[in-house]
């Protein structure tokens, strides 16, 4: 089971970037079913119908969420609707949506699942690691796949490491930085600290850069995207075993796409 997951997609320059992508990357690592961290897609924070179903047409599997899951309100009113969209597991005072989808596929079943971090976060959150025991009781013979959508790498290395060998990946978010610690863990579990991020190349995260000093030095308040500019893709495409639910291989995806493929 060859899994492809694109870390934080921002903007629209993301999207178009990851449509660019998905039949470049599916065709040459032969991937079975894809994921995307959706929680920026829509100018930058949070996501609205319109941008979810763009991108389940251009092949999606399964869109994770984080922080901004609820930065475009009007997620209120379809999400329940959505078995393609996952908001953050355990959250508090949320009934919105699900935390987790289960999928067949032809390798078996695979379990999405999003969860936030506590630290430097502001969400109100309950553990992360009891509900991850709660989800894996739950689905004794599934493939597991945890988007841990966090701040600190070391509260994610130490949700990784807790639960090697129970769960098949844990990929974290936010940061929106390639880490370069992809590997897999001692008892079977993929890992990487940080995808990264889909969107702009030159960039601050995703964002503009002089958008970034004028928030950074000047005070402003507004990041700017630049959507005619090149894209750059962060990935990992990870080698799941279906029959042990372990993974046997991890691999990140850093790829740079000229803007005249994405504007033609």
């Amino acid at each position: 089971m060859r899994v492809l997951f694109f870390g934080d997609i921002v903007g629209r320059l993301g999207v178009e970037a990851v449509k660019a992508a998905i039949p470049i990357l599916s065709k040459q690592e032969q991937i079975d079913f894809i994921i995307a961290n959706g929680e920026n897609v829509s100018g930058g924070r949070g996501i609205t119908y319109r941008d979810y179903e763009e991108l389940v047409d251009a092949g999606v599997d399964a869109i994770t969420l984080g922080n901004h899951y609820r930065s475009k309100k009007q997620i209120d009113s379809f999400i329940d609707d959505c078995d393609r969209l996952i908001r953050p597991y355990n959250l508090k005072d949320y009934d919105y949506g699900s935390g987790y989808q289960s999928y067949e596929t032809d390798e078996g079943e695979i379990v999405v699942v999003n969860m936030l971090g506590k630290v430097f976060m502001k969400e109100e959150v309950t553990s992360a690691t009891i509900n991850m025991h709660e989800l894996i009781e739950k689905f004794p013979n599934a493939m597991i796949f945890v988007d841990f959508h966090g701040e600190a790498t070391s509260e994610k290395g130490v949700f990784a490491h807790y639960f090697d060998g129970l769960v098949s990946a844990v990929v974290g978010t936010h940061t929106h930085v390639q880490t370069s610690d992809a590997h897999v863990l001692p008892n079977g579990t993929a890992f990487i600290s940080d995808v990264g991020c889909c969107g702009m190349a030159e960039s601050v995260l995703g964002f503009d850069p002089e958008s970034s000093i004028d928030v950074f030095v000047y005070g402003e308040n507004h990041l700017r995207i630049d959507e005619e500019s090149d894209a750059r893709v962060n990935a990992v495409v990870i080698d799941i075993d279906p029959d042990t639910r372990l993974s046997k291989e991890i691999k990140p995806i850093n790829m740079v796409i000229k803007k005249e493929r994405i504007h033609g």
